[in-house]
């Protein structure tokens, strides 16, 4: 698929073309406004704080040369559209979650997270080390794109129940709420999966539309609120061990900023991926422990639940092998996945758990 064919199919192609040609950014050369769109609503916990970083960050280092504008989901275009939005060059880039884009292209879920798939870590080492960066690259050229890792939530929990989960069997037409591949995962246990955007999960949750729902991990969940509905709460998941959160950026607007402004681009993308991580782990203990204290209940997943996670989780793999780059990622992040988890299972792993016996 190139670029051309994409805009012709698109639902925005046409309009957003239009809207584009008719509201081209009028700027001074070295003082060039971009707008930047989001899949978040704005104020989201730590999603929306990631994308306002690169924001700042740029304003900030470009000294009033290159500036960017946050709208949240919904003011310019809807959370799932911004994607279109920026190929078609209604805005200029776009910050999300790239695996709301797996209809665009599935290889858009490992720049996000993959069912068992990378850690915050092994994701940060396979991106910007063992070509996960290429890779992201090269996927944006079909769709006219220049793509930055900028932001991660670390490991998500695996959400909030109305009933408790026994056996692979209680997913079986549960209404749940699960983006990417970790979705069509779900949906293989017979779940009927939902992919909703964030600002709207509350009010499913609240009004029975679904029975259950992941977002991130305590922090962000507790200033959503669903404790409020539910209190069974399951903390550890298959489908998001380490999720990076994207931005990218319209091509053709990237390659006319100059070099020094690309650059600032590309590192407040990077300082953004680290702080956001940094932000949701130094928030999720304390949010933990008010979540515990208002009464909810943590849980775990049983091994016969974790063994079905897996099996579901490998046939979606299986399904997209006969896509050329699909296949390709899938080796090169399985490759580097292999090489990082085993040293650091034998470093942090093992000092980790020493260190919580030795400390008590």
């Amino acid at each position: 698929m190139d670029r051309r064919s994409f805009l012709k199919n698109t639902t925005l192609g046409g309009s957003a073309a239009a809207a584009a040609s008719l509201a081209a950014p009028a700027y001074a050369q070295g003082n060039r406004k971009l707008t930047m769109v989001t899949t978040w609503g704005r104020g989201l916990a730590g999603v929306f704080d990631a994308a306002q970083r690169v924001a700042d960050s740029v304003n900030a280092m470009a000294d009033g040369q290159l500036t960017i504008e946050v709208k949240g989901a919904g003011e310019l275009v809807g959370a799932f559209e911004v994607f279109d939005a920026v190929t078609a060059g209604q805005a200029d880039m776009y910050h999300g979650a790239d695996y709301y884009f797996v209809g665009q292209h599935p290889s858009y879920a490992f720049f996000t997270s993959v069912p068992f798939g990378m850690t915050a870590q092994e994701l940060a080492n396979w991106y910007y080390h063992d070509g996960g960066a290429g890779f992201h690259d090269e996927l944006g050229q079909i769709f006219g794109l220049k793509s930055f890792l900028a932001g991660n939530t670390g490991a998500q929990a695996g959400g909030w129940f109305s009933k408790e989960i026994n056996g692979p069997e209680d997913f079986n037409g549960l209404k749940f709420r699960m983006p990417g591949l970790g979705g069509k995962a779900l949906g293989k246990l017979g779940a009927s999966v939902q992919n909703l955007p964030g600002a709207e999960v509350y009010q499913a949750l609240a009004s029975g539309a679904i029975d259950g729902t992941e977002w991130i991990g305590p922090w962000a969940d507790e200033k959503a609120g669903f404790q409020e509905i539910t209190k069974i709460y399951y903390t550890a998941g298959f489908h998001e061990p380490g999720a990076g959160l994207s931005v990218g950026v319209n091509r053709d607007t990237f390659m006319d900023l100059t070099a020094p402004q690309q650059k600032i681009v590309e590192i407040a993308c990077a300082e953004a991926h680290q702080w956001n991580l940094a932000q949701f782990l130094s928030n999720n203990g304390a949010a933990l422990q008010r979540l515990q204290s208002s009464g909810v209940q943590t849980r775990e997943f049983p091994n016969s639940v974790w063994d079905a996670f897996g099996e579901a989780a490998d046939a979606v793999h299986q399904e997209n092998m006969g896509d050329d780059i699909y296949k390709r990622i899938y080796d090169s992040y399985t490759a580097s996945l292999e090489s990082s988890s085993e040293w650091i299972q034998k470093s942090d792993g093992v000092y980790t758990a020493q260190r919580n016996r030795v400390l008590g």
